[in-house]
């Protein structure tokens, strides 16, 4: 096995600018593949995509010098299994709010004895069939595994899930973060956006890679200098949605009436 591409980056000096496929559409996660992006994250958590239609985007994107993060819906380390074993290698997982929680995301990224991990490396694509000969031995070695913080319950745990042995990354939710906190809707509130920077320095103090999602420039810019390491700054499906709006404002809300 070769090493993880994406831990290499994360212990790199560059922020690395990432992408939501959000669509669950492989020509779409080609597309954005070939953009210039540091990095993808295909999300399951919030969008219509199950376990075939993730690996045909895995399929899409392999080609194309980007690094790919992959968030189940929720910490099932069932679904963890599956993602691996199609050919996951760094996870983004949502919705710990504790040390145990985080723990139990490591143990089910783990053959064991280190770990719950099914044993079925014959028949997945991570192992290529078993024409890895030594996958069982590395696999370990060649995942990383970023959790993700939103709650307020959460970031009372911060310095202990941060450093819980096998987190590799902490990403800060903003919007669960937000509602968690009292301001639905509102991520960009001054309340949540100095409790995210606190939450960033204590990322970083305790030796691990912060993240965070912020598709505002000002507040992307503002994150990195806070210690965010990597940062969603933008989806497909958002990118889709503002700029047909922007064609129908320029070209038929003027036009006059006949």
């Amino acid at each position: 096995m070769t090493e993880n591409r994406w831990a290499e980056l994360l212990r790199g000096d560059r922020t690395q600018y990432g992408m939501w496929i959000a669509s669950g559409n492989a020509y779409s996660a080609e597309i954005c593949a070939g953009s210039g992006m540091d990095w993808l994250m295909l999300d399951q958590e919030h969008v219509p995509n199950d376990i075939r239609s993730t690996l045909a985007q895995l399929q899409a994107v392999a080609g194309y010098p980007v690094e790919v993060l992959v968030r189940p819906a929720s910490a099932d380390p069932v679904a963890i299994k599956q993602l691996l074993d199609i050919g996951v290698t760094n996870l983004i997982v949502p919705m710990i709010e504790s040390a145990d929680a985080a723990r139990a995301v490591i143990a089910a990224t783990r053959y064991p004895p280190e770990g719950i991990r099914g044993v079925g490396s014959a028949l997945a694509r991570a192992s290529r069939w078993n024409r890895i000969s030594d996958y069982l031995i590395t696999a370990d070695e060649g995942l990383t595994v970023t959790v993700q913080v939103e709650s307020v319950e959460g970031l009372e745990a911060l310095p202990d899930i941060a450093s819980t042995d096998g987190v590799d990354a902490v990403f800060i939710g903003p919007a669960d973060l937000a509602a968690s906190m009292g301001y639905l809707g509102r991520p960009d509130a001054p309340e949540v956006v100095e409790t995210i920077e606190k939450a960033l320095h204590t990322i970083t103090t305790c030796g691990k890679t912060a993240g965070v999602n912020a598709f505002d420039e000002s507040l992307a810019r503002r994150y990195v200098g806070a210690g965010a390491h990597f940062v969603l700054v933008g989806a497909d499906v958002t990118l889709l949605a503002r700029g047909s709006e922007a064609l129908v404002t320029r070209y038929i809300c003027g036009r006059q009436q006949s």
